[in-house]
């Protein structure tokens, strides 16, 4: 009786205690060692945690070990690279599958889920580098409650909005600002398996890389003139001046009731990936007295919006090549194996634009990887495309001529080849 109620009580130590150290990690850490501990705790960390189990963000990476996860009913499998599939483990109790993997860092990897020969998943996952982990003695940001705007603009239209203040920013004086579309994706647990925006600016601060800014976190809309009332593609993907509008007039005001932004187009940003990358774009185009730097991962740049009378986002690498250059400066990212579809090629109007901005002399840079639309390339990258924008910052200016990389003017122009057929 005596052995058995110190084992519980010992059982009951080492549980508070295995517990003590998970509370003391990083989420994702915690269910990383929970899934090499096989932890009666995983399926608890997996229900409460920031990984998508239906294959979109299905993946827990934390330094070189990548835990996939995804919900099945029937025994699950992963592929990785396009390598035959490895058995999953299920976790007790529960319709969770997963499997702990290391792999390269510094690259992006595909994945698919299969359950039996049927595909329930398929994404792309980074492998982060240092700067998209929370670094020891660097200053940690501040994240706003979550806002609601009702829209004038959008008539109808309803969206959510949180702040995310740098450590050191100047909210009194003036503080440079950067907009992010899906803010939802940012400002949420989702983040830590996404572009990690928080950890990664406020470590580059730290380092000086970027200046302390205020970023504006902004979800697509619902309600207003939108079938099903999901406004997203409306705002983001038509090609006008009046998602800049949107935010000119309505949603950045609502900030400086709480933080003070400087107003020169030197000192802002805009960013967004997918649709919000071509929202990114033409804000600084139709706006560029307020907006100098984008920032576009796998964008849209194709026909969503299109129908007849109104052109589609194709027409922005035109727009770029015959109007006349404008002061901005261009990080674009895409991959071999984003979308193709009804509305367009993903990859092709990248290319399109990357060459319209190179012709045209722009302050740009193009990275052009295999990856499909995700946005694990955006991710890999942020650390570098973040202080590339913003790099010879310099807080006592309020305009700068954006001028070509001498590294980039003496390249030629981008090509494409055919790879998967004979071009004869």
């Amino acid at each position: 009786m005596l052995f058995e109620v110190y084992s519980f009580r010992l059982s009951l130590l080492l549980a508070l205690t295995a517990a003590a150290l998970a509370a003391q990690m990083h989420p994702l850490q915690a269910l990383v060692e929970a899934a090499r501990t096989r932890s009666q705790e995983l399926k608890r960390l997996i229900a409460e945690g920031p990984v998508g189990l239906q294959g979109r963000d299905g993946a827990a990476v934390w330094g070189s070990d990548f835990l996939f996860l995804v919900e099945s009913s029937a025994p699950a499998s992963v592929s990785i690279d396009q390598q035959p599939a490895l058995p999953m483990m299920r976790v007790p109790d529960s319709n969770y599958w997963y499997r702990l993997m290391t792999l390269r860092l510094g690259t992006t990897h595909n994945y698919r889920y299969l359950a039996g020969d049927k595909q329930i998943g398929v994404y792309d996952v980074a492998g982060y580098g240092p700067d998209s982990y929370p670094q020891t003695g660097v200053a940690k940001g501040t994240l706003s409650a979550m806002k609601v705007h009702e829209s004038k603009v959008y008539p109808g239209m309803k969206a959510n909005y949180w702040v995310y203040v740098n450590a050191g920013a100047d909210v009194r004086n003036g503080a440079p600002l950067m907009v992010w579309q899906d803010g939802q994706d940012i400002a949420l647990k989702q983040d830590s398996v996404r572009l990690r925006l928080q950890t990664v600016t406020d470590n580059l601060v730290h380092r000086k890389l970027i200046p302390p800014m205020v970023h504006v976190l902004v979800q697509p809309g619902s309600g207003g003139e939108a079938e099903g009332n999901r406004m997203r593609s409306i705002q983001y993907d038509t090609v006008s001046d009046r998602y800049g509008r949107y935010l000119l007039e309505e949603i950045l005001p609502e900030v400086e009731k709480s933080y003070k932004l400087r107003k020169d187009a030197y000192s802002r940003a805009i960013s967004g990936a997918s649709s919000g990358a071509i929202a990114a774009m033409n804000v600084a185009w139709y706006h560029t007295a307020q907006f100098s730097r984008v920032l576009s991962h796998i964008g849209s740049y194709t026909a969503l919006q299109w129908k007849p009378g109104l052109e589609g986002g194709y027409v922005v690498s035109h727009k770029v090549r015959r109007e006349q250059r404008k002061n901005i400066r261009v990080w674009l990212s895409d991959g071999s194996d984003d979308i193709e579809n009804f509305a367009g090629s993903w990859p092709l109007n990248n290319i399109e634009l990357a060459n319209a901005l190179k012709m045209k002399g722009y302050d740009f840079h193009f990275r052009f990887g295999v990856g499909s639309h995700a946005i694990a390339q955006g991710a890999l990258d942020l650390p570098e495309s973040l202080a590339w924008l913003w790099r010879d910052y310099d807080p006592a200016k309020t305009e700068q001529t954006y001028e070509m990389e001498e590294t980039e003017r003496v390249k030629p122009l981008f090509r494409v080849g055919i790879v998967n057929r004979d071009a004869w």
